[in-house]
């Protein structure tokens, strides 16, 4: 009996133990399975993360892009429509240059600015003045005294046909070699590069200023 008893004894031992060590891998078993659970929980959590920033980052390159392409283009309308400002405003300046004319002690003074100019300039003695059909009607009859002393030292003819512009003088040597054009439009040609940067700067605020083409330079 005793043997029986011990034998049963022993067989219950080795089946609590057998009990114990099969739970304590069911314990391990379902640690490892929690960890691998929150691992690939954390995982899938860094990887949307990731996606996430990904996806912002890639959207915030698209917007810049978008920005940049709206930008050029209105900077490019912009450029265009500045144009067409600069533009029209040199296709204005004839008529703004003829209000000058308006009155004829102010033109007068503005001739003989224009022929002193040119005269000081030109190295001949025998200068031929061009202006147009209406200032011919005038300055011939009043020649001599438009240009007393204007180039002492010089004899200026004004010339019998007219050239065919809006205002100003055109003095050239007698053989035709040297020419200086004061002629309005003359002006607004050799000076055009100036009037362009002139109002680009002022951005077509305000008046446009006509001492560049009116003034003795």
């Amino acid at each position: 009996m005793a043997e029986e008893q011990l034998v049963k004894d022993l067989e219950k031992a080795l089946l609590e133990r057998a009990e114990k060590l099969a739970q304590e891998y069911r314990d391990r078993a379902q640690r490892a399975r929690q960890h691998i659970l929150e691992d690939a929980h954390e995982r899938l959590r860094i990887r949307e993360q990731n996606e996430v920033l990904a996806a912002q980052a890639e959207a915030e390159r698209l917007f810049r892009r978008q920005i940049q392409a709206n930008e050029l283009k209105l900077k490019s309308k912009l450029d265009k429509l500045r144009w067409r400002l600069v533009q029209s405003i040199l296709q204005d300046l004839p008529a703004r240059l003829l209000q000058t004319r308006e009155d004829q002690d102010a033109y007068l003074q503005l001739l003989r600015r224009f022929l002193t100019q040119a005269a000081t300039n030109i190295e001949s003695d025998e200068l031929v003045a061009e202006v147009n059909a209406d200032d011919i009607e005038y300055l011939k009859k009043h020649w001599d005294s438009f240009t007393a002393d204007i180039a002492p030292d010089k004899r200026i003819t004004l010339a019998t046909t007219p050239i065919h512009c809006s205002g100003g003088i055109l003095l050239r040597s007698q053989d035709n070699r040297i020419r200086i054009d004061n002629s309005f439009e003359g002006r607004i040609e050799r000076f055009q590069n100036v009037l362009l940067r002139v109002i680009t700067e002022r951005l077509f605020a305000g008046e446009i200023s006509q001492g560049g083409l009116v003034d003795d330079r």
